[in-house]
């Protein structure tokens, strides 16, 4: 566990750059689809890409319970930049549970550093929720695997340098294989063969990708041999990271958009007095301030059973589900407060709505949400 003092420093550190940094320039970035290089190298030299990296291997070693306390800080000056760092860690959580020595000691270190930025590649265009139906696959060809098929919806995937794939083997399954490439368009095989153009979440590039004969060594299969037909098994729980991410991402979005709703609120006069002093205000800022202390408790509690070595597969779903449906409610509330300045680019609102729906979508939506849920409940766990 981290140490509550050092995990206190690093959390204050974050909040006090995107009081700083952040949140007066992210409108602009993120209107115009930018990549915010500058804001991305500091937080490589906070070691944010190395936040749930063990120390052993350079990485700062946080428990998830202070990641997700980072995450949401991030969230709340700009959604986004939580992004950048969620499918590079969930990447580097498959390489240590799962991968080999060897794999440990070549990528960790890369990617604790930011030398080598990772991403996850599970979803196809037929595959999303029903992500066992992936049709990519990959051949054995004498010491060689060969890939082909196209994945959709990755996540910083040119930029990245490492991409933990998962591929069909055959009749034995589902396999993640470590997919080295040089950032960019095209590299061997692969190549990015669509810029997703999205409603939010905008500023990080979200692609397809393409494999064409993609020959990779035999060694790139994660955990080794024994790893064939194990990749399906260790990506939903490698997801559990994921969902907590999204969750205090949600948590971060609702906080930001209650912010603004309270500070406007405070300012915009009707009737001769501040909007906030009128009952009906009042009402809509207290829902929205008591759901996002719930998901925040949520989020708190299923990042502490991560780190204690829990299941946490239930506590994850429940708060994935309840804080980014937070995040979308509270949103639309703080629009509805601002009335028609809510409505204008000149105020951030406008910016929390849109990038809401990405986390009632990502990383399961909200129904496959309830379906862990329901299905941990039938097995007879409780909250």
């Amino acid at each position: 566990m981290t140490d509550p003092q050092i995990a206190d420093q690093i959390v204050d550190t974050v909040a006090r750059w995107v009081d700083a940094e952040v949140v007066p320039n992210a409108s602009a970035f993120e209107l115009e689809d930018a990549y915010p290089d500058a804001m991305v190298e500091q937080m490589a030299e906070f070691g944010l890409f190395g936040a749930t990296i063990p120390e052993r291997y350079g990485g700062l070693g946080l428990d998830v319970s202070t990641y997700a306390r980072v995450i949401e800080e991030l969230s709340r000056g700009w959604m986004s930049l939580a992004g950048v760092v969620n499918s590079h860690l969930i990447a580097a959580q498959l390489i240590t549970r799962y991968g080999t020595e060897a794999q440990r000691d070549r990528w960790l270190p890369q990617m604790a550093t930011a030398e080598r930025r990772g991403c996850f590649s599970l979803s196809e265009h037929d595959s999303g929720s029903d992500a066992g139906a992936l049709r990519c696959k990959a051949e054995r060809d004498g010491d060689e695997w060969v890939i082909n098929g196209t994945k959709m919806w990755v996540t910083n995937g040119e930029r990245a340098g490492l991409v933990a794939l998962l591929a069909r083997v055959g009749d034995e399954g589902i396999t993640c294989f470590l997919v080295d490439k040089d950032p960019g368009p095209s590299s061997g095989g692969v190549t990015i063969s669509h810029n997703v153009s999205k409603l939010g979440y905008r500023g990080l590039e979200t692609v397809e990708m393409t494999y064409v004969d993609h020959r990779l060594p035999a060694d790139r299969v994660l955990g080794g041999p024994d790893g064939v037909g194990e990749g399906f098994h260790w990506c939903l729980a490698s997801l559990e990271l994921g969902r907590v991410n999204v969750a205090a991402r949600g948590v971060g979005v609702a906080r930001a958009a209650l912010d603004a709703a309270l500070d406007y609120a405070g300012k915009r006069e009707t009737f001769g007095k501040p909007i906030g002093q009128h009952q009906g205000i009042q009402f809509k800022l207290a829902e929205m301030a008591t759901k996002v202390e719930a998901a925040r408790l949520l989020t708190r509690e299923a990042a502490r059973k991560v780190d204690t070595g829990e299941r946490a597969d239930m506590a994850a779903g429940m708060a994935k589900l309840f804080a980014s449906e937070t995040a979308a409610e509270v949103s639309l509330d703080a629009m509805r407060i601002h009335g028609g300045n809510g409505f204008t680019t000149e105020y951030p609102v406008e910016r929390y709505y849109r990038d809401a729906p990405l986390m009632i979508i990502g990383e399961g939506t909200s129904e496959i949400q309830k379906m862990v849920i329901g299905r941990g409940l039938m097995r007879g766990e409780r909250p």
